[in-house]
């Protein structure tokens, strides 16, 4: 049965239709009621149904008025609540003191805190930090009203106040230190610079990039304990000698830390013999010598090979494992260390090298006999000239030069291999040598100490890849060094969240932490004229985290469940 509207005299009717089957098994319909004309029947519709759903034994349907909803874009929560509660917790806030004195209309400690957390969560420069925020769910920060105006005015106000961040932070990282042994690890790394204006005082100078390249730049200068934690950092101009701002940095951290002694590890960099007198020159202001441990640059294993010698062939020959001791030089301490292993993989790399390179020179030597010789070969003519450059620039690539001595001056091809050299090499192979005037470690001790250096460039890493603190399209100086003070707190968010990651003895880094906790979004959606506000659900791995690095979850009455 079915209701059917059929039409009449230019009127409509509304019919309750059924079909059946005649006698002679045709389907047929047959009108068994007509319930009125169409037009008559839309006003009382709504009880004509109603009465019909009684007479089947159905209850009325009620009525519904679907509100219309809107929704918001998600905004990501997680990774900012968590870098929030750990800003608190180490006690960043206090920054809210010194700035407000200044007595500015906008709040700097938030500005600030937005920089620092955009650094680890999504490096962008001060414009695209703006982008940023539309994207993000701060807790307990108005956001909106953050123009770019804003954020450079906080860089301006942090230089102004740099002093007392300076000692704010001092406050902060004074509990995490050892006080009867603070190892202090020292190095520098260059920061690429862009743009071509010149300001008064300006640090973007031209000097020698690591990467090898002579470019615009500025040096940045790192202290950090043996646990990893960040303690002090330095602008300085872009051709500015390591070993020139080493003293002046040792007494600001003296200055600001309780430590009784300390030993500076630092790379290949400063050991030079007018570097070293610099050094032992220096005092402290307890009256004690600076105790350092340096690296010695390989260009000076040659140097050093005689004194070595004796104990190589004493201790290191057949030996299955590390050994570690020490001679005397130029009244120091000269550490070495030698890894077998690694002394087996250095022979067998340069073998393989110099072989290829004998291969090579053989097959151009040959070349050369067959033209003398009159016989014509495929390819480009050689000369001896020609001949002899290119394989010097191999030797070269390959980090040869003192073993394969090519003939530059000679009329013929020719290279002869320094046997004494290539002994030298093999004999230091797998060996690290440090120079140090701390009388009381071991030669152990020395070398465990010079190893934990790997940390700090780690953290230069750090800084160059996920806080992306280059290149630099700052020209004023100050703005600059405001720059880098942001990356600098940026290090130590990123340094104790992994310490308190590897303390909870989870693998994760702190880069794939956040980006978890980023997965947890704050949402908004209205219905009607009611507003709902909710955060996504978390996983037990997310939650986890949260324990780990010892800040609480988001906590909202609301939770809106991911679909």
């Amino acid at each position: 049965m079915f209701v059917k509207v059929t039409s009449s005299g230019g009127r409509r009717y509304v019919q309750l239709v059924e079909s059946f089957r005649d006698d002679q098994g045709r389907v047929k319909k047959r009108t068994v009621a007509t319930l009125g004309r169409l037009e008559q029947l839309k006003d009382g519709l709504d009880s004509t149904i109603e009465g019909l759903l009684k007479v089947a034994g159905r209850a009325p349907s009620p009525s519904v008025n679907v509100p219309s909803a809107t929704f918001e874009s998600a905004r990501a929560l997680g990774d900012v609540w968590a870098l929030t509660e750990l800003w608190h917790a180490l006690g960043f806030s206090a920054l809210r003191k010194v700035f407000g004195r200044m007595r500015h209309s906008i709040d700097i400690e938030a500005l600030l805190r937005i920089m620092v957390f955009n650094r680890l969560c999504d490096p962008e420069s001060k414009l695209g930090v703006l982008r940023w925020l539309e994207t993000i769910s701060l807790p307990g920060m108005a956001i909106a009203s953050v123009e770019h105006q804003h954020l450079l005015r906080a860089m301006d106000a942090l230089v102004e106040q740099r002093e007392a961040v300076e000692k704010v932070m001092a406050g902060l990282l004074r509990p995490l230190l050892d006080q009867d042994l603070a190892v202090v690890f020292y190095d520098m790394t260059t920061i690429r610079a862009e743009g071509l204006s010149q300001q008064p005082g300006d640090v973007r100078q031209f000097g020698m990039a690591k990467e090898g390249l002579v470019a615009r730049q500025f040096l940045l200068g790192i202290v950090q304990t043996s646990q990893g934690i960040p303690l002090y950092h330095e602008v300085f101009d872009g051709n500015t000698a390591e070993v020139s701002t080493l003293k002046a940095t040792i007494d600001k951290v003296i200055a600001r830390f309780p430590i009784r002694r300390v030993i500076a590890v630092a790379d290949r960099g400063l050991l030079s013999t007018d570097n070293l007198a610099e050094l032992q020159s220096i005092t402290l202001p307890s009256g004690r010598p600076l105790e350092f441990i340096l690296a010695v640059p390989g260009r000076r294993y040659s140097e050093l090979a005689p004194l070595l010698e004796d104990w190589h062939r004493t201790h290191c020959l057949g030996a299955g494992e590390e050994v570690v001791g020490e001679v005397q030089w130029q009244q120091l301490r000269l550490i070495a260390a030698h890894d077998p292993h690694t002394a087996i993989e250095m022979h067998e790399r340069r073998d393989k090298a110099i072989a290829t390179l004998d291969q090579q020179a053989e097959q151009w030597a040959n070349k050369l006999q067959a033209q003398e010789a009159g016989q014509r070969k495929r390819g480009r003519k050689l000369s001896d000239g020609g001949t002899t450059a290119r394989f010097y620039h191999a030797v070269c690539e390959a980090h040869l030069s003192c073993i394969v001595r090519v003939d530059l001056k000679g009329q013929w091809f020719n290279y002869a291999i320094d046997e004494q050299a290539l002994e030298h090499a093999r004999m230091m192979d797998g060996k690290l040598l440090l120079v140090t005037n701390a009388g009381d470690l071991t030669p152990a001790q020395v070398v465990e100490r010079y190893k934990s250096l790997a940390d700090i460039e780690r953290g230069f890493r750090v800084l160059k890849s996920e806080i992306e603190i280059g290149p630099v399209y700052h020209r004023l100086p100050d703005r600059i060094r405001a720059h880098a003070t942001i990356c600098f707190i940026a290090l130590v968010l990123h340094r104790v969240m992994r310490q308190r990651l590897r303390d909870a003895k989870s693998d994760l880094s702190p880069e794939r932490t956040l980006a978890l906790m980023r997965r947890i979004q704050h949402h908004r959606a209205t219905l009607g004229t009611h507003t709902i506000a909710g955060v996504s659900s978390m996983t037990p791995e997310q939650a986890n985290l949260f324990t780990a690095i010892g800040v609480s979850k988001p906590a909202k009455t609301a939770q809106l469940t991911l679909m």
